[in-house]
């Protein structure tokens, strides 16, 4: 039986439940980015005992995570059988906290952890900058490192591929085009320089992991109108987790 691992996003966990599988064998690392895995913990960061502004536990937890950066201790402990990447959750900014760097997802703003003393020094490095893709490039190669020298080297690595999507399923209205993306809170995010980033990206992974198994589905990465999460370039609709749900089969998973 597979015992999978997902470094990424809600693309590749809501795979599960859309396709109507059980999850119990599944360990689900988001709201990070490979930079931030790799840096110490948040010195003096305290997190709530009760969930702050309404997160839900899971989103709280993933930003709790990123923080205090016990996530790779827990996934070598895991012996996924499979381990996949999917870098659609590097998409936000970095923050730097002293020695410490970190997500700026929507989760941490929401928080009202950035208050806190250990956070109020962050400094932000922009995503789509040289710094953070330096960074970016650094950690990848880190990853690969620690997956070699750990018993997650047994692990059957996979790659999925993904992409903003330009357009959406209106019903039966066809295909629109995605116009005003949003990171979040009114951010506005430019679509067309962040699926040239997943394409730097994922480049450098597979020169870096040529092992790797790669799954997409270019002619289904449409977004859904009527998605359960609301429409996003990353909320695709039902074919497109069908199709990347048959290759992750093909593949053991």
């Amino acid at each position: 039986m597979s015992r999978v691992a997902i470094i990424g996003s809600c693309i590749t966990r809501d795979l599960w439940p859309i396709q109507g599988e059980p999850a119990n064998e599944l360990l689900y690392i988001s709201r990070t980015s490979l930079p931030s895995l790799f840096s110490p913990a948040v010195e003096g960061f305290q997190p709530a005992e009760a969930l702050p502004n309404g997160l839900k536990r899971h989103q709280h937890q993933a930003m709790v995570n990123d923080l205090t950066k016990t996530t790779m201790a827990e996934l070598v402990t895991w012996r996924p059988t499979h381990l996949i990447f999917d870098f659609i959750d590097e998409r936000f900014d970095l923050l730097a906290i002293g020695a410490a760097l970190a997500s700026h997802s929507w989760e941490l703003e929401m928080s009202g952890y950035l208050s806190q003393p250990a956070l109020a020094p962050a400094r932000p490095i922009a995503r789509l900058g040289g710094t953070c893709d330096r960074l970016w490039m650094e950690a990848a190669g880190e990853m690969l490192a620690l997956i070699r020298a750990t018993p997650l080297r047994a692990a059957r690595l996979i790659l999925h591929e993904a992409q903003w999507a330009t357009h959406y399923r209106a019903g039966d209205d066809g295909l629109r085009a995605i116009e005003n993306v949003e990171l979040w809170g009114g951010r506005a995010a430019d679509l067309r320089r962040h699926n040239a980033l997943l394409d730097r990206y994922q480049a450098a992974f597979t020169a870096l992991a040529p092992e790797a198994a790669r799954v997409s589905a270019p002619a289904q990465r449409i977004a859904d109108g009527d998605h359960r999460w609301g429409l996003s370039p990353f909320h695709y609709i039902p074919e497109y987790y069908a199709e990347i749900w048959r290759q992750l089969r093909a593949l053991g998973v």
